[in-house]
């Protein structure tokens, strides 16, 4: 008999994991998924052309609410946890709840969902959401292309829309967003490669996109989603860590992972993060990993209007996952608010509207700052009422595209950027010290 088994997810981990591993494993039936962290997943279905010969009809995918009342009715034998950025006492409870509707409890690991590229892969993840994974990606994009290598980043999937769509995607222009019916979120990640002249790949099925990155890239970059591990295995793994959540690298799943994987470790967010905070992220990483070469480096913040914000009443916009499932009060919107003087950062609650108030309802640690929430059309409709109906004087968008540019708003935007500024060990040394012992050729 088939082992029933029952994956719980968020559209993207375990989408992956059933591909590498269940998709056309007579041993298994995938009977479900389930989906929790991102509004609007739970009701689709994962379609037949993507779950293969074995799955005629697709699988159903369920709010992860259904759980307990899932494996019971389907008389489930295994539930496989395949999302990320959780703490180790959330995931035991998850376990529990799992253990005691009868089931079997199952993480997977590296070798069997890592798939092994023939290009050398460069892979950027993080202890939580929120770290600096981005900018260090784009940092290295800038650092191979200057010596003369062909870079192609794979960003982890954030499938929102039509997963058949979506199953593949190539993103080289602002044109192939639109085309694409992109998110905020998935502009998010997408744009800032895009301004600086490069290919991003994403999708579901990462076997695919692996196969047509490989085509035009002598070296690949893998851009990591919230603290996930990488789908691809890395020939040199490097993880942020947050000073400003001290501690997490330790107790957050799967973040503890990738530090005992990692290679280089940077500890960002320096220059905002008090001293012994950092030098508890360092005792933590040591503690777990000896060999890692660990950099410090400071989240250098910068504006482009300074003027809209000294003196006035500014609204920040953040980046939305690092504020929700990442847990942070705050981001670099905040810290560009004080360092360019504001007068006051106003309160968006009493505007927000529709699934904006519910993100606020959800995520109490919130306070005076409006998460950037677009994960459809409606919801980034939603976003817009509420930034126009706040009284300020200006917007101040940390998140890393351009809101002005997207959104129909009444008042002045200011875009915030952050890259990182290493402060011992230059990234670059690690690079070129990798590039020569890997002895990787670039193409002609």
């Amino acid at each position: 008999m088939k082992t029933k088994v029952l994956i719980m997810g968020a559209a993207g981990r375990d989408f992956h994991n059933f591909n590498v591993y269940f998709r056309d494993n007579e041993n298994y039936e995938v009977v479900a998924f389930t989906a929790t962290q991102i509004p609007g997943i739970a009701g689709r279905v994962y379609p037949e052309e993507l779950a293969g010969s074995l799955y005629g009809n697709g699988i159903p995918i369920y709010p992860e609410e259904e759980l307990a009342g899932l494996i019971k009715k389907h008389s489930i034998d295994q539930v496989v946890l395949a999302y990320s950025d959780l703490s180790h006492e959330t995931v035991m409870q998850k376990a529990s709840l799992v253990l005691a509707a009868g089931a079997d409890f199952r993480l997977m690991g590296t070798e069997s969902t890592m798939l092994r590229s023939i290009k050398p892969v460069i892979s950027v993840c993080a202890v939580r959401t929120g770290s600096g994974k981005s900018p260090t990606s784009q940092k290295l994009v800038d650092i191979l292309k200057e010596r003369g290598y062909r870079v192609v980043v794979v960003r982890h999937p954030m499938p929102y829309g039509d997963l058949l769509k979506q199953e593949c995607q190539r993103f080289a222009s602002m044109e192939d967003c639109v085309r694409n019916e992109c998110t905020i979120e998935e502009r998010e990640e997408y744009e800032p490669y895009i301004c600086c002249g490069s290919v991003v790949y994403s999708g579901v099925d990462f076997k695919k996109i692996l196969g047509a990155a490989e085509k035009e890239a002598d070296i690949i970059i893998w851009d990591g989603g919230n603290n996930d591990i990488p789908f691809y295995k890395p020939d040199l793994h490097i993880v942020i860590a947050d000073p400003h959540r001290a501690g997490h690298e330790l107790t957050y799943y799967p973040g503890e992972v990738n530090v005992r994987l990692a290679d280089v470790v940077i500890v960002n967010k320096v220059d905002s993060a008090r001293k012994e905070d950092v030098e508890l992220v360092i005792k933590n990483v040591r503690s777990i990993n000896k060999k890692a070469t660990i950099i410090k480096a400071n989240s250098a913040i910068t504006v482009d209007k300074p003027e809209f914000i000294r003196g006035k009443r500014v609204l920040v916009v953040e980046d939305g996952p690092t504020l929700t499932h990442g847990g942070m009060a705050f981001g670099a919107g905040v810290i560009a608010a004080k360092k360019y003087g504001a007068k006051e950062v106003i309160d968006p609650r009493p505007h927000a509207v529709g699934s904006i108030l519910n993100v606020y309802k959800d995520f109490p640690h919130l306070g005076a700052v409006l998460p950037a929430m677009g994960y459809s059309e409606a919801q980034t409709k939603e976003l817009e009422i509420t930034i126009n109906a706040a009284d300020c004087d200006a917007v101040i968008a940390g998140t890393p595209i351009d809101l002005g540019g997207l959104l129909l708003l009444n008042k002045p935007v200011v875009r915030v950027r952050y890259r990182i500024e290493e402060v011992d060990v230059k990234l670059e040394e690690i690079v070129d010290e990798w590039l020569k012992s890997k002895k990787i050729k670039k193409s002609k």
